[in-house]
């Protein structure tokens, strides 16, 4: 087995579109991954903290897969499963670290471009002698022992159901409908630029499997909590355009999130639709958290700007057009410091209004 590498490959002419793993076969295949954890009979699936649905939904896929094959697994995330992703098919597989070490034959890390990013707690509770990852940030830092890492996919659910399909692995209803979530939400249903035939082939695959398409799609976008509407409210009203309205921003105190009872789930989405914006070509979303740090969401539109590489040097990473850091700092200066620095990159004089 050939693990410690991500050397990408060019892609066989002899692969037609309609193969269902397309362009993912290079590197570390799923293949590869699946050997490596054929032996483990205890298995950890991990994801990183505060869990968007391609983390939770490519979890829970994971976890029925193995356990199909006979594993025993647990499936832990720092954050747990939020309140809005509770009708995904076996949440309650999904829980918090334990409070005490545990020990495991393997950890399947997915959809997490680096260490620290799993949390304190669970990477204080979890031990293994073999840890392997499938992600598609291209910010992974390779931080474990056998890595399938893609950054032109998508998703991470996506390179999962390519692998099960490549493999021939039963897909049940159930771990499509996770699988579909996990590549809807992470392509913004369907519309980011990384979204490719592919990934609509995967995914008509997918609905064949059993996903009920009307259903889930009520879950994922008719289903929000009034308090986030309530948040929406707030963060218009406090959104600032900046660098000739190409930069918009927007913030949320701590004191603020208290009073308008807000959850950590509650903020995803938010910078989307200032992102949507006709003039702007870079969104950022400054969250004051807990700990005092910033949390930054960052959204490009085009590639005038590498979010992943703008962040990054903050700490934090993600992909081209979507990436993010937690930083420290009083929420007044990170936004300063941020927002001069966006207009620099993007050779704009900042301007507010």
């Amino acid at each position: 087995m050939h693990c410690n590498t991500n050397d990408l490959t060019l892609l066989k002419d002899s692969l037609s579109i309609s193969d269902p793993m397309g362009d993912l076969l290079e590197g570390n295949s799923f293949s590869e991954i699946h050997e490596a954890l054929a032996k483990a009979s205890r298995i950890l699936i991990v994801s990183h903290a505060r869990p968007d649905g391609d983390a939770l939904g490519s979890t829970l896929a994971a976890a029925m897969w193995l356990q199909n094959e006979g594993h025993v697994i647990t499936a832990w995330n720092e954050d747990g499963l939020p309140e809005k992703f509770s009708y995904l098919p076996g949440a309650s597989l999904l829980g918090k670290p334990t409070e005490q070490v545990e020990y495991f034959d393997a950890v399947l890390v997915l959809d997490t471009a680096s260490k620290n990013r799993l949390g304190e707690t669970l990477l204080a509770r979890a031990r293994a002698p073999l840890w392997v990852a499938i992600d598609h940030h291209v910010s992974n830092e390779q931080f474990t022992e056998c890595n399938w890492i893609e950054p032109r996919a998508p998703a991470t659910g996506q390179m999962l159901a390519a692998g099960f399909l490549m493999q021939g692995i039963p897909i049940t209803p159930e771990m499509a409908t996770n699988l579909y979530v996990a590549i809807a939400t992470d392509t913004g249903s369907f519309q980011y630029h990384k979204t490719s035939a592919q990934t609509f082939e995967i995914v008509a695959k997918l609905i064949r499997a059993g996903v009920n398409v009307g259903q889930i799609s009520q879950e994922i976008y008719a289903s929000q909590p009034r308090r986030r509407f309530e948040l929406f409210k707030h963060a218009l009203v406090h959104t600032q355009f900046s660098a000739d309205n190409r930069i918009a921003s927007t913030s949320l105190s701590r004191t603020q999130a208290i009073a308008l009872g807000i959850s950590p789930e509650d903020t995803e989405g938010i910078i989307d639709t200032l992102r949507s914006i006709k003039e702007v070509l870079v969104a950022a979303f400054f969250e004051e958290l807990p700990d005092g740090r910033i949390r930054l969401s960052l959204r490009s539109k085009n590639h005038s700007l590498d979010a992943s590489a703008f962040c990054q040097y903050y700490g934090g990473g993600g992909h081209d057009m979507a990436a993010g850091a937690s930083i420290a700092g009083s929420l007044e200066f990170v936004q300063t410091n941020v927002l001069e620095r966006l207009a620099k990159v993007l050779n704009i004089t900042l301007t507010s209004y």
